[in-house]
């Protein structure tokens, strides 16, 4: 008989990082969202435009950073003092169950005593952790890395002590976990996220639909530098930030001379624009129809970071399309070497244009209905079920 605290209807609230973007985490957000429909998503800011409509209709409900000038809401990193207490100010009383998504903030809540405190984590704060050099390295700010190193210092104390409020962690992938473990010395579940797109086409009638699916993407007409006239481009779906490593596709195609399209958006998007060769079709945002169109016509998809998860590369194998990834982090969960893609081992562009050239030389090998089922395990229902069971568990012990 099911414990009757699981029974009665329970108050929710959901806590997500930030609301600016729409990437991978966001996805998963919406996710638990849609299974808890009645439940708040309290947040630090809330950029309805960048968010393009995902979480329409919610009740989001933003701190007082929100309140701040238009200037400093899109330029947030400015605010990073004002960071780690603004989850401190969110009134949590009046629920029985907070469900955390948290890459860095939203785990630090601070809730009551009888209320059951999840957290799913997409990643300990990467770069304050093992990403820190780097980071002070591609965001050239060299000459204050001085002074940020003793910010770093502050919040790897304040986010060590931040992943001890939570009562129960998630972990997005194996690799996360490992992590969490190592940083925060505390045992999570790893419960991968949700995948999930309908593609029009049915992969059985692939080759049959081909001249039908290109015609279509045809008539997208997004500023191109070229026409796509057939599934020979390359694909990288992803947020145009420095530690993606997007510049490090599109300096190894300018040396192919292949035909790459990129989508996405962010810091790096007038940067990539500047150096990209005329094979090169950098698209910024599309909406999901068109992302799919691009997904199913594309020859390979390109992950070139060091992703706790990576939610594009699965998004990819639903497409039936083979993936060419570093050969680290949550890939290495997702990816099976000769079957649903091949690896790279090195963030170099000469490394990542010798893995396209060994993908040329085997493509004929792969199977998209193969791929295809590989991208299915990692689908919206599997996660729903684990995140309910998981949570009505903790809920009912």
């Amino acid at each position: 008989m099911e414990n009757s605290q699981v029974k009665r209807n329970i108050k929710v609230a959901i806590v997500h990082d930030f609301l600016v973007q729409s990437g991978g985490a966001e996805r998963v957000l919406k996710e638990i969202s849609d299974m808890y429909p009645e439940a708040p998503i309290f947040t630090l800011l809330y950029d309805k435009e960048k968010m393009h409509g995902m979480l329409e209709g919610k009740d989001i409900r933003p701190s007082y950073l929100q309140k701040f000038p238009k200037f400093l809401r899109r330029n947030y990193r400015f605010l990073l003092p004002f960071f780690p207490v603004i989850p401190e100010t969110f009134d949590l009383r009046e629920y029985d169950l907070v469900l955390s998504s948290s890459g860095a903030w939203s785990k630090g809540i601070v809730t009551k005593l009888d209320t059951v405190h999840i957290a799913y984590l997409h990643s300990p704060m990467r770069w304050v952790w093992d990403y820190n050099e780097k980071y002070l390295k591609e965001s050239k700010r060299r000459k204050s890395g001085f002074l940020l190193r003793f910010v770093f210092n502050y919040l790897r104390i304040w986010d060590r002590l931040a992943a001890e409020r939570p009562d129960f962690l998630i972990s997005n992938s194996i690799y996360t976990q490992k992590r969490v473990g190592k940083y925060y010395r505390r045992d999570s579940m790893v419960i991968y996220p949700p995948v999930n797109i309908n593609f029009e086409f049915p992969i059985s009638n692939f080759e049959s639909n081909q001249n039908e699916k290109i015609s279509k993407i045809e008539t997208l007409k997004i500023h191109s530098k070229f026409k796509i006239q057939n599934s020979k481009f390359f694909l990288v779906i992803s947020r145009l930030s420095a530690y993606k490593k997007i510049d490090l596709v599109v300096e190894a195609f300018n040396k192919l001379g292949l035909p790459l399209v990129v989508i996405g958006e962010g810091e790096q998007t007038k940067y990539l624009k500047k150096i990209a060769k005329e094979n090169i079709q950098i698209l910024g945002w599309q909406d999901d129809e068109t992302k799919q169109k691009y997904f199913q016509n594309a020859q390979a998809f390109i992950f070139p970071t060091e992703d706790d998860f990576g939610i594009a590369p699965v998004e990819a194998m639903l497409a039936g399309v083979p993936v060419i990834a570093l050969r680290k982090g949550g890939a290495l969960e997702t990816i099976q070497e000769g079957i649903t893609g091949e690896f790279f081992d090195a963030q170099t562009a000469e490394v990542l244009a010798d893995g396209v050239r060994r993908f040329l030389n085997n493509k004929g090998k792969y199977d998209k209905t193969v791929i295809v089922k590989r991208g299915e395990e990692f689908s919206r229902e599997r996660f729903r079920d684990e995140f309910r069971k998981f949570v009505d568990k903790k809920m009912a012990d």
